[in-house]
């Protein structure tokens, strides 16, 4: 780490080195006594891996990598299943959901895999979230709720859960119900006789060898909390969480801000210190609505990955964590065409805009070198006038546009373009005919183009279309002649440089597409 880089990263305004100078002045004289900062993010293994477990362990890598530049101090992620929880509902994308059904209430990890592949639910949606994140190259240290239990990593804490009983139902019981206040225990026993994980009144019996009563089935029962005989319920599971681990850092959204504030009592209330953190927006549909998995409108990371690189979705995610964004097909195009124009932005800038640079955070630094030769949305428009093609008719045309063309992220981007063509803008794709004004300006511009070579043909190109759109609109209505190509030649409100995408699709072939839409005005 050169004193130049940990100098600009200490002054840098971009926000993951602002979330790693929390954690500096956390410990201003230096490391802290169990040795390193520890990051956590959390995950509810009753369902499977998707954009919002991405999201968050993405944001605190580059938080954590943020720190690195500033610090020597070891960190370590570790990524925490809450697999210990009770089964509340059976999911509905799972398969045998009738046996899922006879162990509603019980532990994640003692109820068996729908999908017969490992030894119960949460043991496959754990192997999920590993494959998941091992996919993208994360580096975390995976933690199981039910192991930490059972193996006494959490009896310590749960002691002082028992000793700081009443203090623990002061922070919770205003937050609760009338109903809820009547039943309601912090400590969640298993049952000896059902396995389910109660919600029933506790009584402490003696905190230090870790002794409830409650009532199961009509019985009163006395049981340990300790060894995984019990849990927390998940609010104040997340402060103990924090106090036992000395957890140091952990964002979440801005749904769990009331959550936070309770762990972070709770955390306290056990001698612990809350963490720092991020409090990030939540994503939004195309129509500005909350995404939720029961309504379905969510984007799930495999339908942005058929559709855009996985660094398109990385820029997406790093930009802005505290402003609502709109999550939907419609986005990934320009999240591509942005991502790559950081790339060539990057080479070209001083170390101050290098840091705030979206892709200096997502590849930490080792930025690629050659930019695109053609940007994704011209490819876009490219595979919309050619149809369904093969990804060699596409390379075709961009060898003619660009002698020797070669780069090693165009064989993905075409296949992108293609899938993205094919399953979003083909279904809905319409060239309107042009208007009996719009078809004399079309006309001039085919006439222009019939006198142009092959030499600088983007260029050469693109000066006609503007002086025929000055010709026929005037300069101040040149979007509404960009308007009138777009869509009655491409089919879209939007579009590239037309003289770029004239040279790339072909003099010819573009001529051919003014024709057509031509004839659709006679």
């Amino acid at each position: 780490m050169t004193n130049e880089l940990r100098e600009a990263a200490l002054a840098s305004k971009a926000w993951p080195y602002e979330e790693a100078r929390k954690l500096l002045a956390r410990y201003p004289d230096g490391t802290p006594a169990k040795g390193h900062i520890l990051f956590e993010t959390g995950y509810g293994p009753s369902g499977l891996p998707h954009i919002g477990t991405f999201q968050e362990v993405l944001r605190t890598t580059m938080v954590r990598r943020a720190f690195a530049a500033l610090s020597d101090i070891p960190t370590r992620l570790l990524a925490f299943s809450d697999d210990m929880d009770g089964l509340r509902k059976v999911p509905d994308n799972v398969p045998n959901r009738e046996m899922l059904a006879e162990h509603l209430g019980k532990p994640l990890t003692r109820i068996p895999d729908p999908f017969g592949k490992y030894e119960s639910f949460a043991h496959h949606n754990n192997a999920m979230l590993r494959d998941f994140l091992d996919r993208f190259g994360f580096d975390y240290e995976f933690a199981s709720s039910t192991e930490y239990y059972q193996g006494g990593r959490f009896d310590e804490a749960l002691r002082g859960v028992l000793r700081h009983y009443e203090a623990i139902m002061g922070v919770m019981l205003p937050t609760l119900g009338a109903e809820r206040r009547a039943t309601y225990s912090p400590v969640l026993p298993i049952s000896p006789k059902s396995g389910v994980v109660l919600q029933v009144p506790v009584e402490v019996v003696d905190a230090e060898a870790g002794i409830v009563a409650f009532v199961d089935e009509g019985e009163r029962i006395e049981q340990s909390v300790l060894g995984g005989r019990a849990k927390l319920q998940w609010k104040p599971d997340w402060g103990m969480r924090w106090a036992a681990l000395g957890v140091d850092y952990e964002m979440h959204g801005k749904d769990l801000i009331d959550s936070a504030q309770l762990g972070g009592r709770i955390c306290q209330i056990l001698g612990g210190r809350k963490p720092e953190t991020l409090v990030y927006e939540l994503f939004l549909d195309e129509r500005g609505e909350k995404i939720s998995k029961s309504k379905g409108n969510g984007l799930s990371i495999e339908q942005w990955l058929t559709y855009g690189p996985p660094e398109s979705l990385a820029y997406f995610i790093y930009r802005e964590p505290k402003r609502a964004k709109q999550l939907h097909l419609g986005v990934i195009p320009r999240a591509v065409d942005d991502y790559w124009k950081s790339v060539a932005d990057y080479p070209g800038q001083g170390l101050p805009q290098k840091l705030g640079n979206p892709v200096h955070h997502i590849h930490d630094g080792a930025v690629p070198a050659a930019p695109l030769p053609v940007t994704f949305g011209l490819l876009l428009n490219l595979v919309g006038v050619i149809g369904d093609a093969d990804p060699s008719v596409v390379w075709d045309y961009l060898r003619a546009y660009h002698p020797g063309v070669e780069h090693p992220a165009l064989d993905a981007l075409i296949g992108h373009a293609l899938a993205y063509h094919r399953d979003v803008i083909a279904p809905t794709l319409r060239r309107r005919a042009p208007t009996a004004e719009e078809a004399v300006a079309l006309g001039d511009l085919d006439a222009r183009l019939a006198t142009l070579g092959p030499d600088d043909l983007a260029a050469t190109a693109q000066n006609e279309v503007y002086e025929v759109g000055k010709r026929h609109y005037g300069q101040e209505r040149l979007r509404d002649w960009f308007k009138v190509l777009y869509e009655t030649l491409l089919g879209s409100e939007q579009g590239p440089r037309m003289g770029s995408f004239i040279a790339l699709y072909g003099l010819a072939n573009s001529r051919a597409l003014i024709a057509e839409a031509l004839a659709r005005a006679a």
